[in-house]
């Protein structure tokens, strides 16, 4: 098996150690469902064009440029050449700046996944010296580094026996949660209510185990192109029907606790939860109505 194409390479470096190192992208959509546009017509797929806003002639490709907005409709071209003029150390070196805490770090931060190896035998040594030290003070580094013509903060971590790398948004790419959640009230909440929340959390009780991770819309739209293929008809789905009764948050908790079964009370608060075999017949209808929209 031919080893993976490197998505890029350069140095990393702590202090005067520096060794070199390959980085790989360590998640992937390969293997999701893709559409193109097509004429409905002849069956050909369809190409875009580069159109000019104004005049809506056809823009070819050696007139296309890049320009950016200082007011509106008036751009300043910036050229190839003078983008890759723009050198900055991290363009070629992940140069570590500090060891945090792991959870020091807000989820809200984290970008996208890059596994990090030696590149060759050259410096495997201090690759490993990097790594060890990171796990033996179980501390993140924070470094820099430049992917598609942008510089990002990445966390390294020791992995196996490579390193994670997880690039990071930076400030300004993070809203402030205060926007969305200023509005929520904060209701009075009683004691057995929360006791019974936290037995069900306990029934459900599991460790995190992403094999078990099941992309049902990924198979709806599979099963949908099959069929298409093969001839078949697709079924259209039934409307879904919106909940006409309700029951009592603490009747919802009781029998949330006790698997759903039974009757409950009507009451003012909570969606009340289907008869179990009308619930199976919507579910059933619900991929098939997803994989067509996906259509």
């Amino acid at each position: 098996m031919a080893p993976p194409r490197a998505y890029w390479k350069g140095s990393l470096k702590l202090s005067l150690v520096s060794c070199p190192v390959v980085l790989y992208p360590a998640s992937t959509s390969a293997e999701k469902t893709r559409f193109h546009m097509i004429n409905k017509e002849t069956g050909n797929r369809l190409k875009q064009q580069m159109v000019d806003a104004e005049t809506g002639d056809v823009v070819e490709t050696d007139q296309k440029g890049r320009g950016y907005e200082l007011k509106k409709g008036e751009y300043v071209e910036i050229e190839k050449e003078e983008l890759e003029a723009v050198q900055i150390e991290s363009n070629h070196t992940i140069d570590i700046d500090s060891f945090v805490p792991r959870d020091e770090i807000d989820e809200r931060y984290f970008n996208n996944p890059y596994y990090i190896a030696p590149d060759g035998k050259a410096g495997i040594d201090a690759f490993a010296v990097i790594r060890d030290a990171m796990k033996d003070k179980d501390r993140v580094a924070l470094a820099r580094i430049v992917l598609t013509n942008r510089e990002h903060i990445i966390a390294l971590q020791p992995w196996d026996k490579g390193m994670l790398g997880i690039t990071l948004r930076y400030p300004y790419e993070v809203r402030d949660a205060d926007a969305y959640f200023d509005g929520i009230r904060n209701p009075k909440i009683s004691k057995d209510m929360v006791e019974l929340a936290s037995h069900i959390l306990d029934s459900k009780a599991a460790h995190f185990d992403p094999s078990k991770f099941k992309d049902e819309y990924e198979t709806a739209l599979k099963t949908l192109v099959r069929r298409k293929a093969a001839g078949k008809p697709v079924k259209a789905a039934e409307p879904e029907e919106k909940p006409d009764n309700v029951i009592s948050l603490m009747d919802a908790l009781k029998q949330s606790l006790k698997g759903g079964k039974g009757s409950a009370k009507r009451g003012r608060h909570a969606p009340a939860r289907r008869a179990a075999p009308r619930r199976a017949a919507k579910n059933a209808h619900r991929s098939a109505a997803r994989a067509r929209k996906a259509g």
